[in-house]
């Protein structure tokens, strides 16, 4: 009770290794749903009662005021231990359509839930669509290629500076892109820092 179940599914995720899915605990989340619901309607039941009585739920500091607020802080880290557990999955999904295409092996099928399933139709149909709107395979090769410009960040401030296409002030903080050549001996004299 009192949030003990989304903690658990939390420490689920960081027993599970970052490319790797674990079977959706249908169960556990399950439990998770019951207890706030449990704690909504406790939540509800108090709050009636104050209001039955006549007391202002905003200035009353009474014993149903103060379990109510321990049912509604329950409700809320359920709630995020929730909304971790299936953002953490949803993002695990679509790294998995990015590094194995658009059919999934049967063994990591059987691991996702029915909504996470659909999920990951949805998401490989739209960038199935997206990639022939534009008429390139954005999953053939995900680094781009090496570019003659590089992002910089200024360490101590280095003042004006002639570059080969301009002058540029190079401030304590500032970041710039600029050509790697020029970049170069600064970054080595430890002045810029490469981003």
């Amino acid at each position: 009770m009192f949030g003990r179940k989304g903690a658990q599914l939390c420490v689920e995720l960081l027993h599970t290794e970052e490319d790797q899915l674990s079977r959706f605990n249908n169960d556990l989340f399950e439990q998770v749903l019951n207890e706030t619901s449990e704690h909504f309607e406790q939540l509800e039941a108090r709050l009636t009662k104050m209001h039955e009585e006549g007391l202002d739920a905003q200035t009353t500091k009474n014993a149903d005021f103060y379990g109510g607020l321990t049912h509604h802080t329950s409700i809320l880290r359920n709630k995020r231990c929730l909304l971790a557990y299936i953002y953490h999955r949803a993002q695990t999904v679509q790294r998995l359509r990015w590094q194995l295409g658009a059919v999934l092996p049967d063994d990591i099928q059987s691991k996702l839930s029915y909504s996470e399933k659909n999920y990951f139709k949805q998401y490989s149909d739209s960038l199935g669509v997206y990639m022939s709107s534009i008429d390139l395979d954005l999953s053939v090769d995900l680094s781009p290629p090496k570019d003659p410009y590089i992002q910089v960040k200024v360490l101590e401030n280095v003042g004006n500076v002639y570059l080969d296409d301009q002058s540029t002030s190079l401030l304590r903080n500032s970041i710039h892109l600029i050509k790697r050549s020029e970049a170069e001996p600064l970054i080595s004299q430890v002045r810029l820092l490469c981003l």
